[in-house]
């Protein structure tokens, strides 16, 4: 997972730098807001951020509130980090946008746990994007938008092209689905009486 840490101090950086790269985490870095603010606004940023609370010109309070006035379909996961521990505090950053709170100075075991819950976050907002987007190719589907003009005779299709097509093909160029050919019990029957009228004569 690919993880911003926003942080001035750089005795807590470093440490929080090396625990998360030694977890298997890609890391960057931002020594004050306005680093911070760059990198959470660009299309790549990353999915997750530990924000220190208290950082040059730009604190982490704002940074939560602009992030989340950002237009995007998965928002990044945002966990403040502070030595400042009152619940005034803590209210604050939920309000400004924060998903988690983590006091400094941090503990392993809280870090990860943490960290992990953000990972797991994220990866269900991505499950119900995807979600959504195959209910609305399904529901494109159901509609196959437009009235389809068919052959009354050999029910063949007429595509946007000008060409009469068969269903199977016209089908398979817009949906994904493989047909398999069979008969059907009535043209099985139609089939068999020919058979036998040709066999009589």
């Amino acid at each position: 997972m690919k993880i911003l840490i926003a942080e001035d101090d750089p005795v807590s950086c470093r440490l929080l730098e090396f625990t998360l790269v030694e977890w298997g985490h890609e890391v960057l870095v931002a020594r004050d807001g306005p680093g911070a603010w760059d990198v959470l606004r660009r299309a790549d940023s990353p999915p997750l951020a530990i924000v220190d609370i208290t950082m040059p010109e730009m604190d982490g309070y704002e940074i939560c509130r602009k992030v989340r006035e950002l237009s995007v379909v998965i928002p990044p996961y945002l966990i403040l980090s502070s030595a400042m521990t009152t619940e005034a505090d803590v209210v604050r950053g939920i309000k400004a946008g924060a998903n988690d709170y983590l006091t400094r100075p941090f503990h392993e075991e809280e870090l990860k746990a943490r960290v992990e819950v953000g990972i797991q976050m994220l990866e269900l907002q991505r499950v119900a994007g995807r979600v959504k987007e195959l209910e609305e190719d399904l529901s494109q589907i159901k509609q196959l938008q437009g009235l389809l003009p068919i052959c009354s005779y050999c029910n063949k299709v007429h595509d946007d092209q000008n060409y009469w097509q068969k269903v199977d093909t016209y089908l398979s160029d817009r949906v994904d689905v493989q047909f398999s050919h069979g008969v059907c019990p009535d043209c099985l029957k139609r089939m068999t009486s020919r058979v036998r009228e040709q066999s009589c004569c």
